[in-house]
């Protein structure tokens, strides 16, 4: 180990490029969110309609295809977005984590094989495929697309956290909690899954980041949402026939949709790597 420099800290000359992500992060994340919860506080009541797909005439960034204005659509669409996707994440982690930990702990019996080996058939289909098969027959309204999404997302989520529940499930401290006779819940819960913050952290970035784009692709697609509905998702869809004519009434949401998505991505990944090197230099 090299000595400490005369002040008895280290420093490791990655601080900046970490605060340069995070400040990306948050500055992509930013607009959105704050659209996505107070855009409906400021958005105020439906102005007449006007031509569709038109600039002009008080509406700064135009109309939309029923000649709504576009602004305030963008002002109320991105909450169903951001609600459904954070709420289809968390549903997705409350099955897959106790699922994974109950298939780790059996430690190689059959109700190991009986829990994962499903998800494995499951894994093998695309989660959009999923929701649409399901949708066909049930026409979920936005509480039946959250659970969709969330259950679609929870083979891969389970998977990994079953991978690695195994192999903290394998250390001595786990057997020296088995021998004192303590209970599966704490053993589960108060060790295991306490071992495994910094993998769910890493994926839960790319399980919020699949669920806005499995919830965007399906708002897109018609699934769960009116076909008129104030949604980012659904604004790039319906408005996509007068792109050339007035792009606004889709740059604006697609734009919004993938800052969101990126500097989801960005924030868990600097953060992962900032606790990373707290932790390698305590």
């Amino acid at each position: 180990m090299t000595p400490l420099p005369p002040g008895g800290s280290r420093t490791t000359g990655s601080g900046s490029p970490s605060r340069s992500r995070y400040a990306l992060a948050l500055g992509l994340i930013a607009l959105p969110l704050l659209l996505a919860f107070l855009g409906p506080l400021f958005a105020g009541p439906p102005g007449p309609r006007s031509v569709s797909y038109t600039t002009g005439g008080g509406h700064w960034l135009g109309t939309d295809f029923t000649g709504r204005d576009v602004w305030h659509q963008v002002l109320l669409g991105g909450r169903p977005v951001v609600l459904v996707a954070v709420a289809a994440t968390l549903l997705a982690y409350a099955v897959a984590v106790p699922l994974g930990l109950t298939a780790a702990l059996t430690r190689g019996g059959r109700l190991e094989e009986a829990l994962m080996r499903p998800l494995d058939v499951l894994i093998a289909v695309p989660s959009l495929l999923l929701v649409l098969l399901v949708a066909a027959t049930l026409t979920p309204g936005p509480v039946g697309l959250t659970v969709l999404v969330g259950l679609a997302a929870v083979p891969d989520a389970a998977r990994v956290v079953h991978a690695a529940a195994v192999e903290v499930s394998a250390r001595p401290a786990v057997e020296a909690l088995r021998m004192q006779g303590e209970s599966w819940w704490r053993t589960a819960f108060g060790y295991v899954a306490r071992a495994l913050r910094r993998t769910l952290a890493a994926d839960a970035g790319i399980r919020l980041t699949g669920a806005l784009y499995l919830v965007s692709t399906a708002a897109f697609l018609g699934v769960g949402v009116q076909p008129d509905a104030a949604d980012w998702a659904v604004m790039v869809d319906r408005n996509r026939t007068g792109l050339f004519l007035q792009p606004w009434g889709v740059v604006v949401p697609a734009l919004l949709i993938a800052a969101l998505s990126m500097g989801t991505n960005l924030l868990f990944d600097a953060a992962l790597q900032r606790g990373g090197r707290e932790k390698g230099t305590t």
